[in-house]
């Protein structure tokens, strides 16, 4: 028995239709899922404080600048111990030394003069000893110290390195929150939260705790550790 050609080529279209749909209806349903973030946030306290302290010491003579630089250097030191600074966190550092008359940008009327710059940087992790120091400071301008902010900041920077020691416990943190989104969502949509389809670690950011204008995350002991990590969930 012969069946018509456009009989045959009918049936086919049909079986290729009725096909064709259901691929797409797993297509559809296969591509179904939800992107979410989570974040996890932890305030930290630093760990090292850098602190350069920078002064200027000036004379018409290169000895007499010379003496009173050290001096001044004398005087530092003797501050940083008092405040129970060892002088073993203390390192010279950038020694500057002008002649005035050497430099004809300079408006000197022809005088020389001799300024002598250097800089102490302070390394410690004893943050609370130098939280104290600089906050006395103005002892030494009133010694007859004379300082200069400038190279680099005129206050100490506080770091914080123990993030690798933190980041395992935040990534468990923020994918947790990143599932319970994904779940309320899920419970919202009326559909099942299925297996993982793509996961973003996100990058861990070191924040100042005090997020105002002006306020450089460096200048604060405390900090706020931040990241945030996006999560794509299937949906049955």
């Amino acid at each position: 028995m012969q069946f018509p050609a456009a009989l045959i080529l009918g049936v086919s279209a049909i079986i290729s239709a009725s096909l064709i749909g259901d691929g797409l209806t797993d297509l559809r349903t296969g591509d179904r899922y939800v992107s979410v973030k989570g974040v996890a946030e932890r305030e930290v306290n630093a760990d090292l404080a850098l602190w350069p302290i920078r002064f200027v010491a000036t004379g018409d003579t290169l000895v007499e600048a010379q003496n009173r630089a050290r001096s001044s250097r004398d005087a530092i030191m003797a501050f940083l111990k008092l405040q129970a600074i060892d002088d073993s966190a203390v390192e010279l550092q950038r020694l500057d030394v002008t002649d005035t008359r050497a430099t004809p940008y300079q408006n000197n009327n022809g005088e020389q003069k001799f300024i002598i710059s250097q800089t102490l940087m302070v390394r410690s992790t004893g943050i609370d000893r130098i939280r104290q120091a600089a906050q006395g400071v103005s002892e030494l301008v009133d010694s007859g110290v004379v300082l200069s902010s400038d190279y680099g900041p005129s206050g100490p920077t506080y770091l914080f390195n123990g993030l690798n020691d933190i980041k395992p416990e935040m990534i468990a943190e923020a994918t947790a929150a990143a599932r319970e989104a994904a779940t309320q969502f899920a419970n919202d949509a009326q559909a099942e939260l299925g297996g993982l389809r793509r996961a973003n670690q996100g990058v861990f950011q070191i924040l100042a705790r005090d997020q105002a204008p002006g306020v450089m995350e460096g200048q604060q002991p405390v900090k706020t550790v931040r990241v945030v990590s996006t999560v794509e969930y299937y949906l049955r």
